[in-house]
């Protein structure tokens, strides 16, 4: 099974700019996560989602690079069934002409060797 969050919006405090640092800006963050589904065991993409928001309201980062390593950690330590991660965190809002971000994608079974 694959979880699929797209577009999940909320402000938070995220970049190096003066600006950045002083207000919270729209951020737009997609996931993707694939697991094996045993009857009754699942995981909550609610639970997810909160998670995602509180980590990136609370940290304030600095660089989305950092943002998404730590998510990768979070998320793969709340959900160790969690076999492949797909991450993308956007600023829509930071330039006017387009919306831009980072997006990284890894595997369980390698982060465990």
């Amino acid at each position: 099974m694959t979880i699929h969050i797209e577009a999940l919006t909320f402000n938070a405090i995220i970049g190096l700019l003066d600006f950045e640092r002083e207000r919270p800006q729209r951020i737009c963050v997609d996931m993707k996560a694939s697991y094996t589904y045993q009857k009754g065991i699942f995981i909550d993409y609610a639970d997810i989602a909160a998670l995602i928001q509180k980590d990136l309201k609370e940290k304030r980062y600095k660089l989305l690079e950092d943002a998404l390593l730590e998510l990768k950690e979070l998320i793969f330590a709340a959900y160790p069934s969690i076999q492949t991660l797909w991450l993308k965190i956007q600023k829509p809002d930071i330039l006017p002409e387009c919306s831009v971000g980072l997006s990284e994608s890894w595997s369980n079974s390698t982060l465990k060797q």
